[in-house]
């Protein structure tokens, strides 16, 4: 298992016929990952056809009035969730209640309220959310001849696999320091999302690369706002043995102005990019000041390391 999920694990998408939807179950067919279905309550019983999805040839998905029948009928062990804002709560913990163990939540603009509640839902559950608000996660095939998994936005094609590990607050440094570090490779690369409340945190990344045999080593990209860098950062000084390289997205950003996403605002003096590089740096881990810098600190503590 690499990161969650295991090599070619079936997957279901929530909001496959909606446009988003639709465009990303196509581009995720063809990077390899196992879709056996899609949900949609409105379009039960319907299939969709996606050309030259897989390997060339056709592929015709059937979409399932709900998670239960979905399970039921494909086995599926995951989802991805494409659904409007308004409608996500519903969506993910029906996804919970048909026995999903990792669901992961591409919709942005989700009520925090919302998002609280299908989180600690999960939590009671035993269930692995990855965002919401986030690109998703992508995991490298562990052995030849299998596929990985591309779960969400993420593009394919940038990376192989290789023994980094990667979780980023943000989409687009997500994929700009994939490809800095392509030629190195990764084991898997998550987006934990940059709300307020998400069902993994940067910490509990860390914990799962710790405990991930192939990965020797991982970057984490955070940004302004809230505790979750320094929360690592203690975790990383008590448990960690892997060597953590980081960045920081916002040095510039004014105080109480949002930069992006709805979690990342300095308030009080509190959440800024240098209280998060010094609470980093205090326990070892080396801090780039741009994403081009990070990448060849991560190249210097390979090479220290014989990585």
């Amino acid at each position: 298992m690499t990161l969650f999920i295991e090599d070619g694990a079936p997957v279901i998408v929530q909001g496959m016929t909606g446009h988003q939807g639709m465009t990303h179950t196509a581009r995720m067919l063809k990077a390899g990952t196992n879709i056996v279905g899609g949900v949609n309550a409105r379009k039960a019983g319907q299939e969709v056809n996606f050309p030259a999805a897989k390997d060339g040839e056709d592929v015709t998905l059937r979409v399932f009035g709900n998670c239960a029948e979905a399970v039921e009928v494909t086995g599926a062990q995951a989802s991805v969730v494409f659904v409007p804002p308004r409608f996500a709560k519903d969506a993910v913990v029906e996804a919970i209640e048909a026995g999903i163990k990792l669901i992961v939540v591409i919709t942005e603009g989700i009520p925090v309220a919302d998002s609280a509640y299908f989180v600690e839902l999960a939590l009671r559950k035993d269930v692995r959310i990855v965002g919401p608000n986030c690109p998703g996660l992508l995991t490298l095939p562990s052995t030849e001849g299998v596929n990985g998994c591309n779960l969400g936005i993420i593009p394919d094609g940038i990376v192989s696999r290789g023994p980094l590990g990667l979780v980023s607050k943000s989409g687009t440094l997500t994929y700009q320091l994939m490809g800095e570090l392509s030629d190195i490779g990764f084991t898997a690369c998550l987006g934990a999302g940059g709300d307020p409340i998400v069902g993994t945190t940067l910490q509990e990344a860390l914990e799962a690369f710790e405990n991930d045999d192939a990965t020797k080593a991982v970057v984490m990209i955070g940004e302004i706002g809230g505790s979750a860098e320094q929360d690592a950062a203690k975790w990383a000084s008590e448990h960690m043995t892997k060597p953590v390289v980081a960045y920081i997205a916002g040095f510039t950003a004014p105080e109480g102005k949002q930069m992006g996403h709805a979690g990342a605002i300095v308030s009080g003096g509190k959440g800024t990019a240098q209280d998060k590089k010094e609470a980093l740096e205090a326990v070892g881990i080396r801090v780039g000041r741009t994403p081009g810098q990070t990448a060849e600190i991560m190249r210097e503590v390979l090479a220290s390391k014989s990585i």
